[in-house]
């Protein structure tokens, strides 16, 4: 017969940790309710997995850097009529066009809550399992520029492709410069039907010109994206000049 007091030594083998962490207080639980053998390892095996998959969020909100703060229940709809909740609700609840690598293309002058709504999502992406990251496009270029320069851009893009889901914001602020705006066009492509992106603009295709300075290459980046994707257009007021006008009449 076994001995059960190697059981804890068995459990941390095994890095059970939630299992030994609780397994008294559900063995008692056990215990009382008369639970039989199935049901008491049903219940320190659920114990586990809620554990590992918190911890796993965790990591992933970690990792995605995303803005403090910015989340649907937090973005304030009524204040941009423009935007339909419900369309940007399915988006939220269900990651489905991140598995069919569908991109999102959120267009708006300033202050419309671009940003807040594309951090939204994706945070509700990784409260369903999805691993995204966040970053301002003019930083990820610089990066990207560097490994080019050191001879490791196919080490840097490939480096993305853990992420399923990459928000690129503010791409209208990349700097018309060819060296940089074409390791942007690279990140693109090899993005293309492999991976999903969030990108966020307060300049419409029509005006990528001014992104890249090769107009071939920004007709190439323009057609790989739209490709499979959804484009929101947001128009109002900035929430910003809002603010400022309401403080104007204290």
């Amino acid at each position: 017969m076994n001995n059960i007091s190697s059981l804890p030594l068995l459990l941390k083998q095994l890095k059970l940790v939630s299992v030994l962490n609780n397994l008294e207080e559900i063995e008692q639980q056990a215990e009382q309710n008369k639970w039989s053998y199935g049901m008491f390892l049903q219940s320190l095996i659920e114990l586990e997995v809620d554990s590992r998959y918190s911890s796993r969020i965790r990591r992933y909100v970690k990792e995605a850097k995303l803005p403090p703060g910015k989340t649907i229940t937090t973005f304030k709809f009524e204040d941009t009529p423009s935007i339909n909740r419900q369309q940007i609700t399915a988006f939220a609840e269900n990651n489905k066009w991140i598995k069919d690598c569908h991109n999102l293309i959120i267009f708006g002058p300033s202050g419309l809550g671009k940003t807040h709504l594309a951090a939204a999502i994706a945070h509700e992406a990784i409260t369903q399992g999805t691993r995204v990251l966040f970053t301002k496009t003019t930083t990820l270029v610089q990066k990207l520029q560097e490994a080019k320069s050191n001879y490791h851009l196919p080490d840097a893009l490939a480096r993305f492709n853990k992420y399923p889901l990459l928000v690129l914001d503010d791409i209208g602020y990349a700097k018309k410069d060819e060296l940089e705006t074409s390791v942007l066009f690279e990140l693109i492509a090899d993005r293309y039907e492999t991976g999903s992106i969030i990108i966020t603009s307060n300049l419409v295709f029509k005006e990528w010109d001014q992104i890249f300075p090769d107009n071939m290459m920004a007709v190439a980046a323009i057609d790989r994206i739209i490709h499979h994707s959804t484009v929101i257009n947001l128009t109002g007021t900035s929430y910003r000049k809002k603010e400022s006008e309401k403080k104007k009449h204290f």
